[in-house]
């Protein structure tokens, strides 16, 4: 009884531990860099290095590209798994779909690629960005849709099999290209940037469990059956291929999943508190490949 007793209490101590360096972390990527006088304005540039510097000391043995790759960066059963899977994808039906459905006219007799700069081919690194016209975060999935109803279609569902096939596509158009997302210096985009930041580290639903938990204090770890991925580089791999969905997902319906997953409410796809959670993931993975279209189990 002793024992036990004295197991709880270090088990206890450990987590403790690990919720303070995640406490810490997130005060300091909440407040760091403000200018004398209070201002709360956010410095991206320091807090994506102080991001960055994280992981790779947490992770010490993983070489900062393979982050992109999620789970299978932190876990060698895995990764020698996927690398098996990886030989014949799952993906690879939905990745066909998506050249198809990307080069099939609309009715007016124009494709996608007369809406992308560069036909729509290697563009994915560049998504998403901040509209100045508009004052807003355009996300691919958006910009895939404006694409469609600018052409008379109607749009499709964010989380559906046709969106996940053309983000596949476009993604592995960019396989091995860096993130380059830029935040303008326009007070707007800042503020979307803080929004986004604001979102990860906020805790919701009934497990009262924020992005950053699973992504920030707990990366390696299992959850159930699931390894959980680091935040750092978790964009690049989109969208991935899941074996619990049976099929590809986009990255809409990987963030209404995961607020499911803790019992919180999904947000509408594409409402702005993800598109801004979107920018300000893939703006701290500036410089890494990417790697999608991914797998996940």
């Amino acid at each position: 009884m002793k024992k036990a007793t004295k197991e709880l209490s270090v088990l206890s101590g450990s987590i403790a531990v690990l919720a303070a360096v995640l406490a810490t972390l997130a005060a300091s990527m909440l407040s760091s860099a403000q200018p004398a006088g209070g201002a709360d304005r956010p410095d991206p540039v320091t807090e994506a290095a102080a991001f960055r510097n994280y992981f790779v000391k947490k992770f010490p043995d993983v070489k900062l590209e393979e982050f992109a790759n999620g789970p299978y960066a932190l876990n060698e059963d895995m990764r020698r798994q996927w690398q098996e899977i990886d030989q014949f994808p799952p993906y690879e039906f939905s990745l066909e779909k998506g050249k198809e459905l990307f080069a099939t006219p609309f009715a007016n007799g124009k494709t996608y690629a007369d809406c992308f700069p560069a036909a729509g081919v290697g563009i994915r690194q560049n998504y998403p960005y901040f509209d100045a016209s508009e004052g807003k975060v355009v996300t691919l999935e958006l910009a895939l849709n404006r694409c469609r109803e600018a052409n008379g279609e109607t749009a499709l569902p964010y989380v559906g099999d046709a969106m996940a096939a053309l983000t596949a596509y476009m993604a592995f158009t960019s396989r091995g290209k860096p993130f380059d997302i830029k935040i303008p210096d326009d007070a707007r985009a800042l503020k979307a940037y803080q929004n986004g930041k604001r979102y990860f580290y906020t805790r919701r639903g009934q497990l009262n469990f924020s992005c950053a938990t699973c992504h920030v204090q707990y990366p390696g770890e299992h959850m159930r059956a699931e390894v959980l991925a680091p935040a750092l580089g978790i964009l690049n791999a989109m969208p991935i291929y899941r074996s619990e969905w049976g099929g590809m997902g986009t990255i809409s319906r990987r963030f209404t999943t995961c607020n499911s997953q803790i019992r919180g409410l999904p947000l509408e796809p594409q409402s702005e508190e993800y598109r801004d959670l979107e920018y300000y993931l893939s703006y701290l993975s500036n410089g890494l490949p990417i790697s999608g279209p991914g797998t996940r189990p």
